[in-house]
């Protein structure tokens, strides 16, 4: 017949031995323990860690022990339903001999790769940032590719402004000409031009002034008149201009 408390006490002492640290001792009666996992230190020296509760069922090891996460470090609510379902794992594969160390063990090897996880995303989120920059950094100097679709799309939109160009345009023409008044309107309209030139002699009254000197040599000036010519026929005049 199996004696499970003194397997029990002979494991519980053997874990004390092995983590003096970090086993802790919550009761004798059911015995019940903690015993916190750290993993290995990652690139920029993170750690994930664990604290893991274990209760001695009455028939363990034949029975598999209850545990729990009791507390926890850095750890994502999807790493640690990923460390409960190892724990299931391993105590099911390791019914029948005590298991707290192999539990243990294999928490501690999915702490490590956790870490590693951590590392790898890190990398793969900075690679993603640089690609993401690049890329960025050639729309800026190279632009939208241009496709037909969205060719069509600026030709349609530059089509539009400059219609609307042209519709400003043509009305303000348009306005410009009703606005515009020819002379005859101007002359018709405005009275005042039907006696200007009237109200400017008189304006002037005696005070015109004529330069003489215009006239002064219009007697010197050598002008002939056909009819004193004594050979002068008008026949002649007639015929040349028939000719």
């Amino acid at each position: 017949m199996t004696d499970y408390g003194e397997e029990q006490r002979n494991e519980l002492e053997a874990l004390e031995s092995i983590y003096p640290d970090s086993f802790t001792v919550l009761s004798e009666n059911p015995p019940s323990f903690t015993i916190t996992v750290t993993s290995e230190a990652g690139e920029n020296d993170e750690t994930v860690q664990t604290t893991l509760k274990f209760t001695y069922s009455e028939k363990y090891p034949d029975e598999a022990p209850l545990y729990e996460i009791f507390a926890q470090l850095n750890l994502e609510d999807n790493d640690v339903a990923d460390i409960l379902k190892l724990l299931a794992l391993q105590a099911e594969e390791n019914l029948g001999m005590v298991m707290i160390f192999t539990l243990v063990t294999a928490v501690q090897e999915k702490l490590n790769e956790i870490v590693d996880q951590i590392k790898t995303r890190r990398e793969e989120e900075k690679k993603q940032k640089e690609r993401e920059a690049e890329e960025a950094e050639k729309q800026l100097f190279h632009g939208t590719p241009v496709t037909i679709e969205n060719f069509l799309n600026w030709k349609a939109k530059f089509d539009a402004e400059l219609l609307e160009i042209k519709k400003k345009r043509m009305k303000g023409e348009e306005q410009a000409g009703k606005n515009k008044i020819s002379g005859r309107q101007l002359f018709e309209t405005d009275h005042n031009l039907d006696t200007s030139d009237i109200q400017f002699l008189e304006d002037a009254g005696n005070n015109v002034e004529v330069d003489k000197s215009l006239f002064q040599e219009m007697d010197d000036l050598e002008l002939e008149d056909d009819e004193d010519d004594p050979d002068y026929n008008p026949a002649d005049r007639e015929s040349d201009l028939t000719d």
